[in-house]
């Protein structure tokens, strides 16, 4: 009796064993999903790759695990085709135009208008809705790609210095790349440093990127 129960523990172990593998490649598959399903969702087209690719490799590893070969197969395209992209991408970059116009110039406004709520949730604290924000302001840039907007920058110059009001990319566009053209650009302009003292509860990451330096309660770039 007692050499039945002990293969009788044996067996149940086994086989709870068993189920712990199967729930942990279960869950692995239902990952490499969902990261798939999320990357559709980025605006960006750049992290929209990056986080499909990660979702592909997650969910081509479930496949093999499964011997579902068909599955795994197509998986391994879709990384290889997110890393060609990314690749072209990276070495390629956008081709982005920089156009100087006026703070009242009637397509700047539309713009300002219809990115407005996206413009607020960026940079909370400042309306660029208000008038008396803007009335300093004598450098306004629409940054373009391929013709169309990517992004807007407006700030007050004096001396070649640049008090950034607002720096803002179009959401599919916010992979620095805006950033670093207009390093190079601005400098043709005759500006040699960036001075920034707004709200940074949505932009640490794009001001650390682009190299800009906190001193005393603002930050600073020299280009």
């Amino acid at each position: 009796m007692r050499f039945v129960y002990i293969l009788a523990i044996q067996d149940l172990q086994l086989y709870y064993d068993g189920m712990d593998k199967q729930v942990i490649i279960e869950l692995v598959g239902y990952l490499g999903s969902f990261l798939v399903l999320v990357s559709f969702l980025m605006t960006s087209v750049f992290k929209l790759r990056i986080i499909n690719t990660i979702g592909s490799v997650i969910f081509m590893i479930y496949a093999l695990i499964i011997h579902s070969y068909p599955t795994a197969v197509m998986n391994f395209c879709l990384v290889l085709i997110n890393i060609r992209f990314l690749w072209k991408m990276r070495n390629t970059g956008h081709h982005y135009d920089l156009l100087k116009v006026e703070k009242d110039d009637m397509y700047l406004q539309y713009i300002l208008k219809r990115q407005y709520e996206d413009i607020k949730s960026c940079f909370p604290g400042i309306d660029i809705s208000d008038k008396e924000n803007l009335a300093d302001v004598n450098r306004t840039y629409i940054v373009t790609c391929g013709g169309n907007p990517a992004g807007i920058v407006v700030g007050k110059e004096d001396e070649g210095i640049m008090k950034l009001i607002l720096d803002y990319s179009f959401p599919e566009y916010r992979d620095f790349s805006i950033g670093q053209f207009l390093l190079r650009r601005l400098k043709a302009e005759g500006i040699n440093k960036l001075v920034y003292d707004g709200p940074t509860e949505n932009h640490m990451q794009y001001l650390n990127k682009m190299g800009f330096e906190k001193v005393g309660e603002h930050y600073e770039r020299k280009i």
